[in-house]
């Protein structure tokens, strides 16, 4: 049994951990004290690595050291699967956040901890819970709302999952909602606003016991976060009390070696980079001491010691895309998808009554899971719209009019029962920004190589990255989206089809919110179809059937213009983040959105009936709230209830907040009891005396609805 080993056995007989991580770090040579700090592979290697076998293959190692059985980190990236193999492909985050189902997304969690364990990680580094200001972010794909709520929540659970079988890290902190920019741009953002908006949800997730925190590229108030004393040390360590391990976003995370140290950041990931070169002159100067190196790395083995002695025991195996994690990626499918248009009760399509169906759009044979970059899950395989709807209604039943200008689809979607135009983005549209972005003065932070070796390595990797080329191997440009409408030719389609045939459903494939003013009019029905994952093509065809009841509702709302959205400059420098986007936005103007925050359609109808309050306590700013909810049509469905909060007096009266939410199964014409789990301090103001955010009193009015503002919701009035 090796000195990790046992500590761990140690710990779980109940002694102190971080004692024991000091014992553990009394026994390393100052070199591999040194090693805790970054990666185990010199960087041009890892470089070139990625361009030539593809982003990582297998996990990222870092910290290991071998003759005392330290593991090490052993990272694997996320968030819509395991990327080290073939694992599953689940839906993207975003489409993961519209099924507003907690305990779905932690089975998520906990299958996607079994692959990453299976490929030898111990780290998942994909719990994203950033908050999108703005739909045109890139990288909104990998996000779960812009709902401080519904993101931690989903991020919690997603979390809890994870940690059965790997170390759980969130990320990207903080402010991090610009791709194209990411490696320049400064956020301004308010103490306030940040504690009240861009920050609750990652409190959620590390007091949910997330293991690891990753910095964000960008800066924040002037200060990069990687080195960000202020994020790091004050908001991290000082008022939210983490314990674990805070580590830089990937070869660009951090500019400055002795800042990174004194603000206590404690791995530079994922190689032997900056730290490598250039710490121990640091030490030799005195700017950083061995005190320093100590803290980081007695932290970084507690972390890990902490979590080898509370995971699973079991050692998965033959889970890699298995059947049973495919199945779930198809009911995660099934329960994200949104049905946010249903005239003359367009859907469902009965396979029975139904002799011919038009499938026409771009990306209706598509393979289309999400982006390219550090995201991308390598599955065995993906079914695609096409092979879905084939399969359900079989293939004499459905003409592909594969490749036909809209005329063509059109003169053969007037002859079907229906016609299906799937329509959207690509990794080329949105997406992590993969085009090369290197400046000049992000050059001095890439290591220069000493030995022929390392000399070699470079040589061959700059081969490789030529302009223009994707560091990740791949051809896809991604980075954030240039337009929020669908690309014209999708858009001519719709128009032509929607003419020909009176039952024409739009399916849309995209993750943040796509402006449809120009469009929405003239289908029948029109579905949110997101990147649904390996499985996606056979749940759009439960959907479209009638085999599975519609119940994903947004998980952010989709405006009329762009008028209602803040400013977006995806080259900018510099960016003001505020309180005021999204529905918040909206109501802010007075407008209304197209399709508000939380909306979607079923098949079957439910009511709410009254709320009660019950478990109140106002120190901890929650309550338990009781509805209860019946499913008025004929067939067992699940059912969103959302709760919102409003303050009736002072500066914010009258503004609507996220409260909490449950996911519901009921069966037909039966009623069920729904608890919902409240979080007040969505309504609270932050306290810079306190350093906590604190709620005001005076009356809240609680509203336990189907959608943001919904008409027919059931309402009530506390005072905490």
């Amino acid at each position: 049994m090796t000195a990790f080993d046992q500590a761990v056995e140690t710990i779980r007989r109940g002694s102190d951990s971080a004692t024991l991580a000091a014992q553990l770090y009394g026994e390393l040579t100052d070199d591999e004290r040194m090693n805790l700090l970054d990666g185990d592979i010199y960087y041009w290697q890892g470089r070139l690595d990625i361009v030539r076998h593809g982003y990582n293959i297998a996990p990222y190692v870092m910290g290991a050291v071998n003759r005392l059985g330290i593991p090490g980190i052993r990272f694997v990236d996320g968030p819509r699967g395991c990327v080290s193999g073939h694992g599953t492909a689940f839906p993207v985050s975003m489409a993961r956040g519209a099924t507003w189902n907690e305990a779905l997304e932690e089975r998520v969690g906990e299958a996607i901890g079994e692959e990453v364990r299976e490929q030898g990680g111990n780290l998942f580094g994909g719990v994203c819970i950033n908050l999108p200001r703005h739909p045109a972010w890139g990288r909104i794909q990998e996000t779960y709302s812009d709902q401080p709520v519904l993101l931690g929540s989903l991020g919690a659970a997603l979390t809890r999952g994870v940690r059965r079988h790997a170390m759980a890290c969130v990320k990207h902190f903080a402010c991090n909602s610009m791709e194209n920019a990411r490696f320049k741009v400064d956020v301004k953002v308010d103490e306030a606003t940040f504690h009240e908006v861009y920050g609750p949800h990652f409190k959620t997730v590390i007091d949910a016991g997330a293991d690891a925190v990753m910095t964000a590229y960008n800066s924040v108030n002037g200060e990069y976060c990687g080195q960000n004393a202020w994020l790091i040390r004050q908001t991290l360590r000082k008022d939210w009390g983490f314990t674990g391990i805070v580590a830089s976003d990937f070869v660009w995370g951090l500019r400055d070696v002795t800042k990174s140290v004194k603000a206590g950041l404690n791995t530079e990931e994922p190689f032997h980079q900056q730290r490598y070169t250039k710490l121990r002159a640091a030490l030799g100067r005195g700017d950083v001491t061995w005190d320093d190196i100590r803290e980081l790395g007695e932290r970084i083995l507690d972390t890990q010691l902490r979590f080898y002695a509370q995971r699973d025991m079991r050692e998965p195996a033959g889970t890699m895309a298995g059947a049973e994690h495919a199945a779930l990626a198809r009911e995660v499918a099934e329960q994200s998808m949104v049905l946010l248009k249903n005239d003359a009760r367009a859907l469902p399509l009965d396979p029975a009554a139904v002799s011919r169906i038009t499938v026409a759009g771009r990306l209706t044979d598509a393979a289309n899971t999400g982006d390219q970059g550090s995201s991308n899950v390598r599955a065995p395989y993906t079914v695609t719209p096409l092979e879905g709807l084939r399969t359900a209604f079989g293939d004499d039943a459905v003409d592909y009019a594969e490749g036909c200008d809209p005329a063509e689809a059109a003169r053969r979607a007037r002859h079907a029962d229906a016609a299906i135009v799937v329509v959207g983005y690509t990794a080329n549209d949105e997406g992590e920004y993969l085009k090369s972005v290197v400046s000049p003065d992000m050059l001095p932070l890439l290591p220069e190589p000493v030995t022929a070796e390392q000399c070699a390595a470079k040589q061959a990797c700059q081969a490789y990255m030529k302009e223009g080329v994707s560091t990740f191997g791949g051809n896809a440009e991604g980075g954030d989206r240039a337009s929020l409408h669908l690309n014209p030719e999708d858009v001519e389609l719709i128009h032509a089809v929607a003419e020909a045939n009176p039952r024409t459903i739009v399916v849309v494939v995209a993750a943040g919110a796509v402006l449809m003013d120009e469009w929405v009019d003239e289908p029948a029905a029109v579905m949110m179809g997101w990147y649904s994952g390996m499985e996606g093509g056979h749940a759009l065809a439960d959907i479209i059937t009638g085999k599975v009841d519609p119940s994903g509702r947004l998980p952010y709302a989709i405006a009329r213009s762009e008028h209602d959205l803040p400013p977006f400059d995806r080259e900018a420098t510099s960016v003001r983040y505020t309180r005021w986007y999204g529905q918040r936005l909206i109501q802010h103007r007075g407008s209304q959105a197209l399709f508000p925050l939380g909306y979607g359609l079923s098949y079957q109808s439910y009511g709410i009936g009254e709320p009660a309050i019950a478990d109140s306590d106002r120190e901890r700013q929650t309550a338990i709230l009781h509805v209860p909810v019946t499913n008025e049509g004929g067939h067992a469905g699940r059912h969103v209830v959302q709760v919102y909060g409003s303050l009736q007096e002072g500066e914010r009266a009258g503004e609507r907040e996220l409260l909490g939410f449950a996911s519901a199964s009921i069966p037909a014409r039966q009623t069920v009891d729904v608890a919902i789990s409240l979080d007040f301090s969505a309504l609270g103001r932050w306290n810079a005396q306190e350093r906590k955010v604190a709620l005001e009193t005076g009356k809240i009015r609680i509203e336990a609805s189907s959608f943001w503002g919904d008409p027919d919701a059931s309402t009530m009035e506390v005072e905490l």
